[in-house]
């Protein structure tokens, strides 16, 4: 027999989730949140605290971590982050707007090759960036660029997923009717990109410029190779270095730490603010559906 009161389900309703996929999420989630709960609290513990008390147990050093930090070195630690910022920032808006152009013009374009080279575009995104590092390292010790900023830019320009995506977003987003009607009304191929194809594709951009950004600013490799003053460092590089003086000044694991979590918050104000975009892009996608 059926319960009377149970309401049969109308085919519009959304389903429920199960408890398996709920816990599973809830796991992940819990393993995600784990070190960066760490961070935050070994952030506020002093040096005698940081080895001497449960792990997550606040403390009551965050005040002072956060003053030996900003005082290292002259204010060692605001250069590096500005180094990030400058990396991070100029390389990954280069980025998105070299992105944008090459994906616009392999989906809205018809050229000899042009299947072939995207192919071989795309096929960099399987290349790991270790097996890239040392020819580009090469390729800039040629040039006599080694050691400056431009070593850590310009490698980062052109992005393989960051033009496949840009492909993807033009050819969905970006009417070709509309393209048609602007060459009619006697409009130039870079009007039609710039006042057209850019305002269209600005939510596939901001994608491209956050994944470009969190890339760029977690970026190690690249800058432990092409760089050998402090001063061009950028923080996880600066923190890194942090670390492998730590173990014959103990001090300076507190000042890691508290460096760590600091260097956290960029990405999040970052994420809090875009996501407006991708909001305002759901919410115009249903008004014209």
């Amino acid at each position: 027999m059926t319960d009377p009161q149970a309401r049969p389900r109308t085919a519009g309703s959304p389903r429920r989730p199960g408890a398996l996929p709920t816990a599973i999420l809830l796991i992940g989630a819990f393993y995600s949140l784990i070190p960066i709960v760490w961070i935050v609290v070994a952030a506020t513990k002093s040096n005698a605290q940081l080895f001497s008390t449960f792990t997550f147990q606040p403390g009551t050093g965050l005040l002072d971590n956060l003053g030996d930090l900003f005082a290292y070195g002259d204010g060692q630690f605001t250069r590096w982050a500005l180094n990030s910022l400058y990396y991070a920032g100029i390389g990954s808006l280069l980025c998105t707007l070299v992105s944008t152009a090459a994906g616009y013009a392999f989906a809205k374009y018809t050229f000899r090759g042009r299947t072939p080279l995207f192919y071989l575009i795309l096929a960099g995104v399987l290349l790991p960036g270790m097996t890239l590092a040392i020819p580009q390292y090469i390729i800039m010790s040629e040039v006599g660029m080694v050691g400056t900023y431009w070593s850590v830019l310009l490698p980062g320009l052109i992005s393989p997923f960051g033009i496949y995506l840009a492909r993807v977003y033009a050819e969905a987003s970006v009417p070709d009717a509309t393209i048609e009607s602007a060459r009619i009304d006697g409009a130039g191929e870079f009007r039609i990109f710039t006042s057209i194809g850019l305002p269209m594709m600005l939510p596939g951009m901001v994608t491209i410029f956050m994944l470009q950004f969190v890339g760029n600013w977690n970026n190690f490799l690249l800058p432990f190779i092409m760089l050998s003053d402090e001063d061009k460092y950028p923080i996880n590089l600066g923190l890194y270095t942090l670390l492998s003086k730590g173990s014959g000044e103990p001090a300076l694991y507190g000042i890691a730490i508290v460096g760590t979590a600091v260097s956290v918050i960029p990405l999040i104000v970052l994420l809090l603010f875009l996501q407006r975009f991708w909001r305002l892009d759901l919410i115009s996608g249903s008004l014209k559906g």
